[in-house]
């Protein structure tokens, strides 16, 4: 399974907290109820803002930690997958028909950079180390780097195949992970510029990646599996999660526990660097497509439920 079909496990719409237009002229009108029930399939924090995004082209911003949203002006329609805030303005949402959309202030207006519907390859991923440089990756081996924020795109071949690209995970001032389907991962340690193929011993797609510190790694995928390295991916071993659900992706928190998140409600929690995990799941079962760590120590989820606040982990 490739994460172009993650959405459509995600497909169920869901009420979402209470949201207020942005402005007059945004092109989701206020009495549209798909403003207040949305597939959300990442989320992003800087300080207190967050902003998450997700199907036709919908995001939502909250200046106050997950308390209070509004919808954000958006020029396109197409499935949004992914987001990043360098800071507390500077941000890049991905999607589909290869979709680049940057913002300026805070996730409240965005400016489309890039599309190319023609090349039939959704984004999946953004990452940028900088306010210059940066990232995004999709589906079929598709790289693209910019090195002015987002004026101008290249695209890059990083391997001789077209594995999808799910997931960045920057580790240190040099390295990046990158988290593949066909049982395959990348690591580059020169910031992005060469790759080099990781092979866990498990033939699915990864779905999330997350370094632990320089060299340790997780690697969350299809059917709950989940593998850990201590030494930059050159060894791995299995991490038993107590579930088949497909594992989307994970975070470290403030405390240092590190959080897992995955269908069938699935919330994996770690005390011990990934090594090993304790299972929860949402009464509902709705799939977890992404969480973000807040400052009070809490974090926030979204998916199939639109958004959600979580309370800190004990």
């Amino acid at each position: 399974m490739r994460r172009i079909a993650l959405a459509g496990l995600l497909a169920a719409l869901l009420g979402t907290p209470s949201l207020t237009p942005a402005g007059a002229d945004d092109p989701t009108p206020p009495d549209d109820p798909l403003a207040v029930e949305s597939l959300l399939l990442d989320a992003a924090v800087a300080g207190p803002r967050v902003v998450a995004v997700g199907e036709r082209g919908r995001v939502i911003v909250s200046a106050d930690g997950g308390e209070s949203w509004k919808l954000a002006r958006t020029p396109t329609r197409a499935l949004l997958t992914a987001v990043h805030l360098h800071d507390e303005r500077s941000g890049w949402a991905v999607g589909h028909d290869a979709v680049i959309l940057r913002t300026r202030d805070g996730g409240e207006t965005w400016q489309l950079v890039h599309q190319a519907p023609e090349e039939e390859r959704p984004l999946l991923d953004v990452w940028f180390r900088d306010e210059h440089r940066g990232f995004a990756v999709g589906a079929y081996g598709f790289f693209l780097a910019t090195d002015d924020g987002g004026d101008t795109w290249s695209a890059r071949a990083i391997s001789q195949d077209d594995y999808h690209l799910n997931a960045l995970a920057p580790a240190g001032a040099k390295r990046l992970y990158l988290a593949a389907e066909a049982g395959v991962a990348y690591r580059s340690d020169d910031d992005g510029e060469t790759w080099v193929e990781l092979s866990p011993p498990y033939l699915g797609s990864w779905f999330g990646a997350l370094a632990l510190d320089a060299d340790a790694v997780l690697l969350t995928g299809l059917r709950g599996h989940l593998f850990r390295s201590p030494d930059a991916g050159e060894t791995w071993t299995r991490v038993a999660s107590g579930s088949n659900a497909t594992l989307t992706g994970a975070i470290r928190l403030p405390s240092g526990i590190v959080l897992m998140t995955g269908l069938d409600g699935t919330l994996l929690t770690s005390r011990d660097d990934g090594r090993s995990v304790a299972l929860t799941r949402l009464p509902s079962r709705q799939g977890v497509s992404a969480a973000v760590p807040l400052a009070g120590g809490g974090s926030l989820i979204v998916g199939e439920f639109g958004v959600r606040r979580l309370p800190p982990v004990e």
